[in-house]
């Protein structure tokens, strides 16, 4: 009997023990590395002060990772001779940026405390402040991710939503990770509020789709050829209001059709999220705070943490 005690006793202590391990914690560098936010913040700053749209794509980065096996930095091991990582997936393929930066990022936070800072709260952090360098809101990031030494090309295929999804497959899709609701995923789809996206991701859209502002796909069409491959990478803002601000007039652009991509116009087309749109575009408040919840939620979607997965030494290769 005594010994059943015991052991009942021990595997509580160890799930409160693995329970513990899995809490992030927004002071889990202060520590072991004081400086790494400053540094993180300040590299962000330069890079979209290059290049305001590198804000975007570190965003969609960071979205691109959590939504494949969780926020491990899966998505930035690149491809080698005996390694498919992430960024050969058809949604990943040709199309996300970003990487350099992260791994330049890295190497400064290496030099400051080796093999402490994982590259999952660089992009991360790479994120949140990405948005803060083109006028969004700030929040606090919860911290203390681990990295994958692996990646999943099949489920970087099938789990990523591509611009030509109906609203019920956004829904289903955002649903299967970390039960993002449909609110969340409204919210996250406004990150479309800043970046660019190619002339391939909105072609069907804009010459197939009829719920788009005629005005708006007339410009549209003269940069994108009606076939491909001519043109397929030709570049349009997916908010022609304000491309290198965050703000809401995403939002705004989808109340009069202006949507550029398929499962943008979805957003807004009769169905079970116009309110929320409505709301978002005539409340930018309402917009700011349903963001920064979605992101804190998505960045809470299956990390590694305690003994799990690794600190990668260069956020590009496996150790």
């Amino acid at each position: 009997m005594a010994s059943t005690a015991c052991l009942i006793s021990l595997l509580v202590i160890m799930a409160l023990a693995s329970a513990a391990s899995a809490q992030l914690s927004p002071t889990f560098y202060d520590t072991s590395c004081p400086k790494a936010l400053a540094t993180i913040k300040a590299a962000v700053n330069a890079a979209v002060a290059q290049e305001p749209r590198m804000g975007a794509s570190l965003v969609r980065l960071h979205f691109h990772d959590c939504f494949v096996q969780g926020c491990d930095a899966s998505v930035l091991l690149s491809d080698t001779p005996t390694f498919q990582g992430e960024q050969s997936a058809p949604g990943n393929n040709g199309s996300i940026r970003g990487m350099g930066v992260i791994d330049s990022i890295k190497a400064q936070v290496e030099a400051l405390c080796p093999q402490t800072v994982s590259c999952a709260d660089i992009l991360t952090l790479a994120s949140r402040d990405s948005v803060v360098a083109l006028g969004g809101p700030s929040w606090t990031v919860p911290l203390g991710r681990r990295d994958s030494n692996d990646a999943n090309f099949n489920e970087a295929r099938t789990d990523l939503p591509g611009p030509g999804s109906s609203l019920q497959q956004l829904i289903d899709a955002f649903n299967k990770k970390n039960k993002l609701s449909p609110t969340d995923m409204v919210a996250l789809s406004g990150a479309h509020t800043i970046g660019k996206a190619q002339c391939v991701t909105f072609r069907s859209h804009i010459y197939n789709d009829a719920n788009i502002n005629a005005t708006f796909a007339a410009p549209l069409r003269a940069i994108c050829p009606a076939t491909g491959p001519s043109g397929n990478t030709n570049l349009a803002p997916l908010d022609t209001t304000t491309p290198n601000t965050f703000d809401n007039a995403y939002f705004s652009n989808l109340l009069s059709q202006k949507g550029l991509l398929h499962s943008d116009q979805v957003l807004f087309n009769g169905g079970s999220t116009d309110n929320t749109v409505r709301n978002f575009a005539s409340n930018p408040a309402a917009f700011s705070s349903a963001f920064v919840t979605a992101m804190i939620k998505m960045g809470n979607i299956s990390p590694k943490t305690g003994s799990q997965g690794v600190i990668r030494l260069k956020c590009s290769t496996r150790n």
